[in-house]
């Protein structure tokens, strides 16, 4: 399997933490010298393992925070 190169360019907040801790984090990520998108998912501590997680545009992150402002909470 292909290791996976990926550069953090911008930490833009930690959404929660587990108690062995890892967090998931919203980063802009850019993955395999990619344009960087924004992607939610769980990491460990100092990131030297991650989780699954997903992986936005930003129009699909705006439209994501579109649709989180019609739900009633």
């Amino acid at each position: 399997m292909a290791e996976i190169k990926y550069e953090i360019k911008e930490t833009v907040g930690t959404l929660s933490e587990n108690n062995k801790g890892w967090s998931k984090e919203l980063n802009l990520i850019s993955w395999n010298d990619r344009e960087p998108k924004y992607d939610i998912r769980d990491w460990a501590p100092e990131h030297e393992k991650m989780g699954k997680g997903v992986t936005l545009s930003a129009d699909e992150l705006k439209k994501l925070r579109d649709l989180l402002n019609e739900i009633e909470l």
